[in-house]
């Protein structure tokens, strides 16, 4: 994917990725962290429906018009950052259109969207499977993934990427590209077929088209775009990559409204780990997004930050500092000074559904907390007559709850499984007024 950047930052990005580690393993559950319930220190979640003059919010129009813009702004204050003002040049160009694909049930497109400014560029591709079944337009899931669109599936005409990834020579990722061995390696995360025989379509984006996932000061991806005269990196309270990538995942909605086979009014936005977190913080940046989906997104995603279970604020702002902006590691250690906790970011998403997983054998992501912001965030929900979870305690585990704000722990590990799919299908189908 093309992109244009001075010979000296090249240089230097070189540099930087010859000594770069392989990428922590997403299974890891790091000794020293506490998971036990038992332990979990005493906190005070601060209340969204009362306002910084700690005046209560008592309607939906008073959160709508005033609360929310709050909230909002202190997201963006203390975790993801702001998008820096300015406009990027947008084109859209159609690389590839298949009609036939999947033996005829799918039209599959991959479009580059090329953004320009200041004289340099940078560009994304958007891998989209369409349903063949119906000529309506169709409801569409968009998720972000890790490694490259040719890792969803074996189709041999998906594009090979050619920006750096993560090494992996077991899934295809050698001296930080990708091989034609790497064709499918994720496919079991991303159920295609299962998808379009719902009728839905499915569209994604490789994540380092929009910022490459490792710390270099913010020198590659979006972020240089955007940069004023002299500037070399954000400010503290500008965005990191987690808002980069959720920035990337609404120029797709600009996308498919341009698109007259996909219906952009019902986007539901899907993301595992720390692409949870990138869905969740775009789902409450863009309210376009008609359906929100967190799997498993632990720390700075949907668990609260407070309870200190598994991943917590410290750890995961020195092993990962890019994510978010220059004000958060302020709170390493000091999570209860927070202004603003992970139920929170859940109620900026209402009065739209919401849907968050977890895994019994991901610890590090704090299954209850996951809940637990759920729980916290029904209030908001109320207000606009809509019931959330329905349920005072996490439910067991291969048990759906919920309405508005849905969820489930499922048995096994960190990753996406078909059962996890199941359910976000059948959330979608009721909130969509589809039948299964």
């Amino acid at each position: 994917m093309p992109q244009t950047l001075p010979r000296r930052l090249l240089a230097q990005i070189g540099a930087l990725i010859a000594s770069i580690p392989m990428i922590p393993s997403l299974d890891a559950q790091p000794a020293g962290f506490n998971y036990d319930e038992a332990q979990v220190p005493a906190y005070t979640l601060p209340d969204p429906l009362r306002d910084l003059a700690g005046t209560p919010v008592a309607s939906a129009a008073t959160w709508q018009q005033h609360r929310r813009a709050e909230v909002l702004a202190l997201f963006e204050e203390n975790v993801y950052g702001r998008v820096p003002a300015g406009e990027v040049a947008t084109r859209y160009e159609l690389l590839e259109e298949d009609r036939q694909a999947f033996g005829g049930q799918a039209t599959r497109q991959q479009v580059r969207v090329h953004f320009s400014r200041r004289e340099q560029h940078l560009a994304m591709d958007i891998l989209v499977y369409l349903p063949n079944a119906t000529t309506d337009p169709a409801p569409i899931f968009l998720g972000l993934n890790f490694m490259g669109n040719h890792s969803v599936s074996e189709d041999p005409a998906i594009l090979l990427n050619t920006n750096w990834m993560w090494g992996n020579t077991d899934k295809g990722v050698i001296d930080y590209r990708a091989t034609p061995a790497a064709r499918g390696v994720a496919q079991h995360r991303w159920p295609i077929t299962t998808l379009l025989d719902r009728g839905y379509g499915l569209a994604t984006i490789y994540v380092g088209d929009i910022d490459p996932d490792f710390d270099d000061g913010f020198q590659n991806g979006i972020h240089p775009l955007f940069y004023r005269d002299h500037q070399i990196q954000p400010k503290p309270d500008e965005w990191g990559t987690i808002g980069a990538w959720a920035w990337g995942l609404s120029r797709a909605v600009d996308y498919f409204e341009t698109n007259p086979a996909i219906d952009a009014t019902r986007v539901a936005v899907m993301g595992h780990s720390r692409l949870g977190k990138a869905a969740l913080w775009a789902g409450a940046t863009d309210e376009r997004f008609a359906l929100v989906i967190s799997n498993e997104s632990g720390c700075g995603g949907a668990a609260l930050a407070r309870r200190r279970f598994g991943e917590t604020v410290q750890r995961i702002t020195t092993h990962f500092p890019h994510w978010f902006n220059g004000n958060h590691p302020q709170f390493s250690e000091r999570e209860a000074d927070l202004p603003v906790d992970q139920h929170m970011l859940i109620a900026l998403i209402a009065p739209r559904p919401v849907y968050i997983a977890s895994a019994e054998g991901d610890q590090w992501s704090d299954p209850n907390g996951e809940f637990l912001s759920g729980r916290h965030a029904e209030p908001v929900y109320a207000l606009f007559g809509h019931a959330g979870l329905g349920v005072d305690h996490q439910p067991a585990l291969h048990h759906p709850v919920g309405d508005f704000i849905g969820y489930h722990i499922r048995a096994g590990r960190h990753d996406v499984m078909d059962y996890d799919w199941a359910q976000y299908l059948n959330f979608a189908d009721r909130h969509f007024g589809r039948s299964p």
